[in-house]
Order: structure tokens, then sequence, then C-alpha cells
């Protein structure tokens, strides 16, 4: 829009001093061919910009046409009255405004459309100004009031893209929303591909073959959405929100993602089969879970296929709780800080499968500290530290604990 003041036709203008006989005789002979020259703006257009759609009124008659003769009639009415700055018809310019945007074109073509329209004008005003003999300088106010007349023209339109905008933005979120519930569903009524197929096309989403699903933090309650790339699905109605990424794995994908949700945190779950997103999306809340719990590094967002170890060994909580209870039971009269010791010697060495100067290395410690806990290790498990299914469930357990940073501890507690 044009920034250029807003000049009026007042008692201090060069229109003004126009005699009022001469003001009356343009206006007149103005309104008279107002029709003409609406018809003729639009024979323009029509020439210039083919592929514009032709929407009738009620009455039959060309929208557009409507439009033209109405503001070129406000605008000879201004004139005759010199009053203030010409005020713009309500209606039909918000309406053509709110048309381009409901069909997905831009506002430049009607800005160029309506640049035409003035100079039009302006050629047939200053025809019948030579008419009745107008003075130039009032001529030239009535170019400047033009603009500042076509200023307002553009106005009434662009508040109505913008409310076109506006309301298609929230129905694509809607159906977006819609496509995601079913998307993220556990259980699928009826053909999930089909109605997939079909919310899908509405949004103009491609169905991928794999998507990874994440869940994010908000790093401020008023925080603004992360501007993820296209084909990304997110769903900021949520405390978390959500979001679907189509084909995780392809190149630069994870890169993009990074840098798009940059001040963010949170878990993208693993990729899978389109039809398993809700696995995906469980994956990554249970990784969020963690983070939130400190079990899991905060303040970005993690890719769940990085973090596998952490979070199927900390997950069964209960069980793994359970199982320690049991598996490090002969720990339990040692003390806390011996018994410790004892569990980190353990896991050591169930990893290592090495002798005292591996397991040494490892810890930090002389080989014969290492010497000394294995024989008290192997006296207070006996044969079962030979049985292979009693060390996998060893390790398994001090792995999990280890993740905790608490490595032996529920077996002193017990």
């Amino acid at each position: 829009m044009s920034s250029r003041p807003a000049p009026t036709l007042t008692s201090h203008s060069a229109w003004h001093d126009v005699p009022r006989f001469q003001v009356r005789r343009f206006a007149s002979i103005a309104m008279a061919e107002a029709n003409d020259l609406a018809e003729e703006i639009l024979q323009e257009i029509r020439r210039e910009y083919p592929q514009l759609p032709v929407v009738m009124d009620e009455n039959g008659e060309p929208m557009a046409l409507v439009g033209i003769r109405r503001a070129i009639e406000v605008f000879v009415q201004h004139l005759e009255k010199s009053e203030g700055r010409p005020t713009v018809p309500p209606g039909l310019f918000h309406d053509f405004g709110r048309g381009e945007g409901l069909n997905g074109r831009s506002l430049d073509s009607l800005q160029a459309i309506y640049r035409m329209g003035v100079r039009l004008a302006w050629r047939r005003f200053a025809d019948i100004g030579q008419r009745v003999e107008i003075p130039p300088p009032a001529m030239y106010e009535l170019v400047d009031a033009g603009y500042v007349y076509l200023d307002g023209l553009v106005d009434q339109s662009v508040r109505g893209y913008a409310e076109a905008a506006a309301r298609q933005a929230g129905e694509r979120l809607r159906l977006q929303r819609r496509l995601m519930e079913l998307l993220l569903a556990e259980r699928h009524r009826g053909d999930p591909v089909d109605a997939l197929t079909e919310r899908a096309a509405r949004v103009g989403w491609t169905l991928p073959s794999k998507v990874a699903v994440g869940v994010l933090l908000r790093p401020a309650r008023e925080a603004v959405a992360p501007a993820v790339t296209q084909g990304v699905l997110l769903d900021m109605e949520y405390e978390q929100p959500r979001m679907v990424v189509p084909e995780p794995d392809a190149a630069g994908r994870p890169e993009l993602l990074q840098r798009a949700l940059t001040g963010w945190s949170g878990a993208i779950g693993p990729p899978v089969p389109l039809p398993d997103a809700a696995k995906s999306l469980r994956w990554a809340e249970a990784a969020v879970r963690l983070m939130e719990r400190g079990l899991l590094p905060p303040g970005e967002v993690l890719f769940c296929t990085e973090h596998t170890e952490a979070l199927v060994l900390l997950q069964p909580e209960e069980l793994i709780d359970d199982l320690a209870l049991r598996c490090l039971a002969p720990l339990a009269h040692c003390g806390p800080t011996h018994g410790r010791r004892l569990a980190e010697t353990l896991l050591a060495w169930l990893e290592t499968r090495g002798g005292a100067p591996e397991v040494a290395a490892r810890l930090g410690v002389h080989p014969q500290t290492v010497r000394y806990r294995l024989r008290q290790i192997r006296e207070l498990w006996g044969d079962e530290i030979d049985d292979p299914d009693r060390r996998f469930e060893l390790e398994l357990v001090l792995r999990a604990q280890r993740l905790r940073g608490r490595v032996g501890e529920a077996a002193v507690r017990g």
C-alpha cells in the first residue's frame, strides 16, 4: 500500500477555487459516463488478465463491473461536495480481496488491476476537465485524491484477504488436527488407509511410507510455533505439542528439524510404517517423561533411536526394580559403600568379559583391588555367577541402575 499523505479537497485547495458551476458540470458529465468508464476498465482488465474468473451478482451483472462503477460514482460525488477525503464504499472491495484469498491467489494482480483502473479513470477525467475548462492545478489535486482513494480500496481488499487467509488457515489446522488424530489413534475403525488418504488429500499432504512422531516441550507458554519444514504436521493445541515427520530418514531431514526446533526441547520417536504412527508417539512420550525426570538430557530435541538403551531399560521401572531385589540380594548385607563398589565391579566385569587388568582399567583402580572384589562376588553368588541367564539378568539390572545413577542402590535398600 502507498504511504503518500492524504490530500483533501478542502477550502485551501485549488479544486475548491474552481467555480461551482464548473464543478457541477464536471461531476454531471463524469456521473453520466461512469457506466461507460466502468465497462472500459473491465474490458481492459479482462484483456490483461484473462484468467480471472467472472463472478455474477444476483442480478446477473458482473460483480467487478458493479464495484468499479460504484467506486467511480462515490469518487465523483465526493468531488462535487469537495468535503474531506474520499470515502471508500464498503463491502465490495473487501469481498474482492477475500475472494483472492479464498481462491489461493496473491493480492499482486488485484493491486495492479486497481492501479490500471485509476490510470484509465484519470484519462477520462482529464478529458472531461478539458471540456469544462478545469484549471490544471485543480486537476493535479484530482490525481492525488484519486491515488489516496486507491489506497483506501487496496486497504479494504487487504483486510478481506487477511480475513480469508485467517479463515483458511483455521480450517486447514482443523482438518490437519483431524488427520493427526486418525493417524495417531491406537485403533482404527473401518479401513484406516482410505480414511487417511481422504483426510490427507483435504490438507494437501502426501501419505509417506514412514513417519516419526515428535512430542515437544514448550520453552514458554506463549512460545511461537517452530518453523518446521513443509510437509511436517504440527499440532500446537496440546500442552505438549505433537508433530508428524514424513520420511524421517530422508537425506538432511534430521538437520532441518534440529534447525527448525532451535530453542525447543522434546523427543522424536523412531521411524515406523505409516499405520504404526501411534507406536512412534508412545516412544516419544516415554522419552519426554524421562527428560522431565532428568534421566535423559534436557534442553534439546532428542531422537529416540539414539537413546534406545535408556528407553528400553528405564521404561519397565517396577519390573527392573523387582528384578534388582532378587538378582542383587547377595549385596544386601554388604553396606552401602562396599555394596556399590562390588556392583560397579560386577558390571565392569560383565561388560568387558575380561580379567582383572581390563576391569581395573575401566574402573580406574588397581588390578589387585579388582581381584579381591571378584573373589567376594564369586563367594556371594557362588556357581550362579557362571550361569549365562543369571549373568544376563545381572547386567540388565546394573545397566538400568547406572542409567539412573544408582548402581547397587536397590539391593542395599532391600
